[in-house]
Parts: structure tokens; sequence; C-alpha cells
């Protein structure tokens, strides 16, 4: 029987797939074909697309609602040496489900898990930041303050 995994390897990968499922397809197929060694693999799950219910609060914080569904895909893999790796993101992209089900698999092997933390997430993660802080300050330069002014009587 395996061992569970701990509380910061649960929350290391939840980031990683989390990143995976965000980035532009076109930039992980470009990191793929960057690999030194991409791994032989098959598939335990082909790409599939169906259907999610997206769920969400009244104001935030208040009771839970279904809000609607939105497509998604969804892939699972497994590496040669053995590694299950499973892709899930928004949209039909099939292609991006199993990119981000394989470098998955290959962040969860020992031997490369360092390899494609910097050459892979590291690269994805500051990508994601950049383009927050970009909306960020796109947004907060429309910002508008409105205040009250109190009349004297």
């Amino acid at each position: 029987m395996l061992p569970s995994p701990s509380d910061d390897q649960i929350a290391s990968r939840r980031h990683w797939m989390s990143v995976l499922a965000k980035s532009p397809a076109a930039r992980l197929e470009e990191l793929w074909r960057d690999l030194a060694e991409p791994p032989a693999y098959r598939f335990l799950r082909r790409p599939e697309i169906g259907l999610t219910m997206i769920r969400a609060r009244a104001g935030g914080t208040g009771t839970v609602f279904n809000l609607g569904e939105m497509t998604m895909t969804r892939c699972a893999v497994e590496t040669a040496t053995g590694h299950v790796g499973f892709g899930h993101v928004a949209g039909r992209d099939t292609r991006h489900a199993e990119l981000a089900a394989l470098f998955d698999a290959l962040l969860q092997d020992p031997a490369r898990h360092d390899e494609i933390s910097a050459t892979v997430l590291a690269p994805l993660t500051r990508e994601q930041e950049t383009r927050r802080e970009q909306a960020s300050r796109k947004a907060a330069a429309t910002r508008v303050n409105f205040f009250t002014m109190a009349r004297e009587a």
C-alpha cells in the first residue's frame, strides 16, 4: 500500500495542476517540444470533452447555488516509469488536457521533478503572475474613487 501524501505534497500538486490548466496550450506545446527527453507514455483515459457544473455563492459568501455548466476536457496518462498524470482543463482542447496530464506525471517522478519544475513550472508561474499583475494595473488605471462631502446646514 502506498503511503498517503503529506499536506505539503498535496498543496504542491494542486498548485502545479492549476498552473498547467491555466497556461496557454500553445505554451505547453512549446515547452513539451523543448524537453530533452520526452517520456514514452500510454493513455489510461484518452482526452474526453464533457460538462461540469459551476457552483457559486450568493454575494460571494452566502448560500451555494448552481451557476451553470461549462465545457471541460480531461485526460489520464501513464509514463513508461509508471507515473500517472491527470489533466483537467476548461474548454474543448484535447491536446491541452493531454499535455497537462503528461507534465503532471513528470512532476511526480522524483528523477524528473526538479528539471520539470525549473524548465516548465517556474516559467509558467512567472508568466501567469505577470499577466495577473498587468490585468490588475489595467483595472487600477480605470478606478474611480467616489467620496461624499458633508455639507454644513
